[in-house]
């Protein structure tokens, strides 16, 4: 057992637990950023080291991460240039320790449980088993959830799922082995560079689902925290991006089949649809409703209906009154951290159209993964014969 010190308190954890590297990217993160390490600290899992990399902050972010290392000595902070989150993620990998490294938001919060459920989940498994994600809930600036989790998860070989579902969410789910995030060169900075960064989370985790096993702890861990000033509220910027990751991943996995192709670029455009919308912007909404009705027309039909009948609603209130009304999901709100949410994938609520196309996309995925098991077999006879 090893002796740390946190303040005046003093803990120990065990020697033999697999260190684990928690790297959080911190950009004008003040606000935040002392309830971000408050919840990685509070872990039920001890063996961590916490790495901030102040990403050019130009507020008080530096400042209380140092007051905060004062106080516990597994927090060490980095500080560079501005450079975006995926070359800060990149420089606290780089710079980790651990067998294991965790990224987690500057906004976002963990539940006390989250690094011990994964690194229990993931242990037991063989190298072939790159990964553990986690489900989220969503948070407001109060850390009230506002949105609880969704309930689809996959695990196993989940490319072509991944393309389309996109099971992970957000960039505080993933636990991933050091040595595979340095194999697949860690998170791609030329996203920032052109100016459509947003999804680099995506498309690191495309990398490692493309080649490894990504195992699930169906259980709300994370507080995905949506706010006016996170990078998600950019919407224009999330919708190219999203679009950009997903086509560099079907250009570098050119094996991928026609069905799934295009399960993947319909449920892309779908995802940008939204995002361009609310951005107002018409040309690129128009450009992404021609790819979907392409490949969904039913879609584009329930969207025109929808609306339709908004309008109508919307005449026959005129003159009236109405009382605003609530979305339930926001009432009876508790703080992150009050519940864990449990996943449980009922079938037999997905519409019959879901579950075909799940279960073509999963007969995809095995076929892939037979089509990878020789190819690793060969690459490994080749190291020993060297």
């Amino acid at each position: 057992m090893l002796p740390c010190a946190e303040g005046d308190r003093r803990y120990t954890f065990d020697s033999d637990q697999p260190l684990v590297s928690v790297v959080i990217p911190a950009f004008n993160a003040s606000t935040y950023i002392e309830r971000t390490l408050r919840s990685a600290l509070r872990q039920t899992y001890t063996g961590l080291e916490i790495i901030v990399v102040n990403d050019g902050s130009t507020d008080h972010t530096a400042k209380l991460v140092e007051q905060m290392a004062m106080l516990d000595s597994r927090i060490r902070l980095l500080s560079t240039s501005n450079r975006g989150v995926a070359a800060a993620r990149n420089t606290g990998i780089e710079e980790s320790s651990g067998q294991f490294v965790a990224f987690l938001d500057a906004d976002d919060l963990w539940h006390r449980t989250k690094i011990e459920k994964q690194v229990n989940a993931l242990n037991r498994l063989s190298s072939r088993w790159a990964a553990v994600y986690a489900l989220h809930h969503i948070i407001n600036e109060d850390d009230e959830i506002i949105q609880p989790a969704n309930s689809d998860v996959a695990r196993g070989y989940i490319y072509a799922r991944h393309l389309t579902f996109k099971y992970v969410g957000n960039g505080s789910a993933l636990l991933v082995r050091r040595s595979v995030a340095l194999e697949i060169g860690g998170f791609d900075t030329s996203y920032a560079a052109a100016g459509i960064g947003g999804c680099e989370d995506l498309d690191f985790e495309l990398k490692l689902a493309a080649r490894y096993f990504i195992e699930v702890v169906p259980e709300a861990l994370v507080g995905y925290r949506k706010h006016p000033g996170s990078m998600s509220s950019n919407h224009l910027q999330m919708g190219k991006s999203a679009l950009e990751v997903v086509r560099r991943s079907l250009a570098a996995n050119p094996q991928i089949p026609r069905y799934a192709v295009r399960s993947a670029m319909d449920a892309t455009h779908k995802y940008a649809f939204w995002e361009f919308r609310q951005t107002q912007r018409t040309y690129l909404s128009l450009v992404t409703m021609q790819s979907i009705f392409r490949t969904d027309p039913i879609f584009m039909v329930l969207l025109v209906l929808q609306k339709g009948l908004r309008r109508l609603r919307h005449c026959l209130g005129c003159g009236m009154t109405a009382a605003k009304v609530e979305d339930p999901r926001r009432m009876n709100r508790s703080k992150f951290g009050d519940q864990i949410a449990a996943s449980v994938l009922d079938q037999s609520k997905a519409t019959p159209r879901l579950r075909r196309r799940l279960t073509r996309l999963a007969e995809v995925d095995a076929s892939l993964n037979q089509q990878l098991v020789p190819s690793e077999r060969n690459l490994t006879r080749r190291r020993v014969e060297r």
